[in-house]
């Protein structure tokens, strides 16, 4: 037997030790994933028999707090506040289970389990979420000031809208698994993104003409202006999660968007000017496709259907932005009475 050949031998058996030691580890790990799927369906049920108890322990609070005296309502309002928190827990126990995705998701994206099992995952598709947003900002940004000071061709600005379309759908599919996951995103931030999906859309099918024309630079401004906005917007909020984070006051898996609702002050009035001048500009491009739709020569459904779609950006851009300052308002208030 040659030296070559011995050599080639003992390769081969080194191999083969590897390769058996490769089978036992991938049998192990086949077990513990069935041993992991066990474990995940007993604590969902035990969640869902957890919280039938709950609600009907809730009911019977409610029917005895009708009649009951002063210190057994004291010891009522107790268990009910342990009620809440233990609903809070067994949500938070539920981020880490799988999920039957939501309307949108199914239709999107089937059946598909989304959930993400563990914590390092959670905050690795979070922030890569953040960084997605940041980044196309910017690039909308950019594309934005070419197409309104250098060019003006229609197919630039289709490219421009179609980004917006892709940018908001995606947006909107991201967040729908961020919520699957435990994301407290929720109520207009959500539907704000159709709306704009939608505007985006309708904008990309506007046929090149005089009416097109007399919009193209105010909606390229606006846009312009937009991008600028939402750069400031998410190093403000993130600037907000990071401190509060630290601070553990607030969930691991809140949202950039979310971190405009609660903190930093100082911030937040250098912010509110830009948000409401974007806001009323909004109403102002709601109210221009309006008269540019009474004129003869309209022919085009776009103006129509764009401007209610402004308005309704506008609408609830500005009651949310009211609401979240109210709630601030609120509790700078109540800091100096407690204390």
């Amino acid at each position: 037997m040659s030296q070559v050949l011995s050599e080639v031998l003992e390769e081969w058996k080194c191999l083969e030790e590897e390769y058996q030691k490769l089978q036992e580890t991938h049998k192990m790990y086949l077990q513990k994933l069935d041993e992991i799927s066990k474990l995940q369906n007993n604590c969902a049920t035990s969640i869902s028999h957890e919280r039938k108890k709950l609600q009907d322990t809730s009911r019977f609070i409610k029917k005895c707090s009708k009649r009951s005296s002063e210190e057994d309502s004291k010891a009522l309002l107790e268990l009910e506040l342990k009620i809440k928190t233990q609903e809070h827990v067994f949500s938070e126990m539920e981020a880490f289970l799988p999920k039957k995705n939501g309307l949108y998701l199914s239709l999107v994206l089937g059946n598909v389990n989304v959930t993400l099992f563990s914590k390092q995952a959670k905050f690795a598709y979070k922030d890569e979420y953040e960084k997605f947003k940041l980044c196309l900002t910017i690039i909308l940004l950019l594309f934005s000031f070419i197409c309104y000071f250098f060019v003006s061709y229609r197919f630039l600005d289709a490219i421009l809208n179609f980004l917006l379309v892709w940018y908001y759908c995606t947006l909107t599919i991201r967040e729908s698994i961020l919520i699957t996951n435990g994301s407290r995103i929720k109520g207009w931030w959500v539907f704000h993104h159709y709306i704009s999906a939608f505007l985006s859309g309708v904008m990309l099918t506007w046929p090149d003409g005089n009416l097109y024309k007399m919009f193209r630079n105010q909606f390229l401004a606006y846009s312009l202006y937009q991008s600028f906005v939402q750069c400031l917007q998410c190093y403000y909020q993130s600037g907000c999660l990071y401190r509060l984070r630290a601070l553990g006051e607030r969930h691991n898996m809140d949202l950039t968007v979310e971190g405009f609702q609660s903190w930093m002050w100082k911030g937040l009035t250098f912010l509110l000017p830009f948000l409401f001048f974007g806001h009323f500009w909004q109403l102002f491009n709601s109210l221009t496709l309006f008269k540019m739709a009474q004129l003869p020569d309209c022919k085009e459904g776009q103006v129509l259907m764009c401007s209610f779609c402004f308005l309704i950006l506008f609408v609830g851009n500005f009651f949310t932005t009211v609401a979240v300052v109210r709630q601030k308002l609120k509790s700078t208030d109540q800091k100096p009475k407690s204390m």
